[in-house]
């Protein structure tokens, strides 16, 4: 099976190169973030031309949204609000087999790295802190899980163009990673990715709109993640960043994640 994981940037504006995407890589399963639609304009027809027959949008007018295609039914779906807010941050499909795929779209936590100054950050803090304790007392290193979407949080130093000029800035500072760190732990949670490419080498899903030459200055960062569980970590078979789609036209700002399990 195939898991692929992309926030689009607006589910209507990419989706040419969502088909494109799926021509290339064929994923069974395509969980998508920052969908910015509400549920009854999700685009569901364009969808289940491209194979994708079951769908869980969850999405709100203009912002975030989450949303899984599947090629395979789901055995159950569902969809959950943290922080006391309803703003479309997570959905939960249960595949064939057991296996349980949680779609995120961790909050980005605007500019200021200050709890007390930036209610965003305090926002994103509060929403990692409230992740490790649902999966710790609800779910078990047992469990077949998938854990997936734009965490926005590059933990690694090769996760970032630039540690130093970096660990001031929202998604790399210490206290995301640290926070990044206490969910990873919480499961065991094995990052797929980083299974295959090792942390030595920089790897980023993310490059900013600002940049002009993306490719040339390569200012990027590591903001989307796969996670499996140790009951699920023999089953990983292959991995993949589709750097390229950075290049195409009206790209998204990230590019797609693939996982492949046996």
């Amino acid at each position: 099976m195939r898991i692929a994981t992309w926030n689009v940037n607006s589910v209507r504006l990419r989706l040419d190169n969502i088909a494109r995407f799926v021509a290339s890589h064929s994923p069974d399963v395509l969980c998508l973030q920052e969908t910015k639609v509400q549920d009854g304009d999700f685009p569901l027809d364009r969808l289940v031309e491209l194979g994708y027959r079951h769908i869980l949008p969850h999405g709100m007018k203009s912002y975030n949204g989450v949303a899984v295609l599947s090629r395979v039914p789901f055995d159950h779906q569902e969809t959950k609000g943290w922080c006391g807010r309803a703003d479309c941050r997570h959905a939960i499909v249960r595949l064939p087999g057991g296996l349980e795929l949680h779609d995120f779209y961790v909050p980005a936590g605007g500019d200021i790295p200050d709890p007390e100054q930036n209610p965003k950050f305090e926002h994103k803090l509060r929403f990692f802190d409230e992740m490790t304790q649902w999966f710790t007392a609800n779910r078990t290193p047992q469990d077949k899980l998938l854990l997936l979407g734009d965490l926005n949080v590059a933990p690694l130093e090769t996760d970032v163009w630039s540690h130093k000029q970096l660990l001031n800035v929202v998604s790399h500072t210490p206290v995301e990673v640290a926070r990044m760190a206490d969910l990873q732990a919480s499961l065991g949670w094995v990052d797929a990715v980083r299974h295959f490419i090792p942390p030595t080498e920089r790897l980023y899903s993310w490059w900013s709109y600002r940049a002009r030459e993306w490719e040339t200055s390569d200012r990027g960062r590591r903001l989307d993640h796969v996670w499996v569980t140790p009951a699920l970590a023999p089953a990983l078979h292959a991995a993949e960043v589709v750097r390229e789609a950075r290049g195409w036209d009206t790209p998204s700002d990230h590019v797609p994640v693939v996982v492949d399990l046996e």
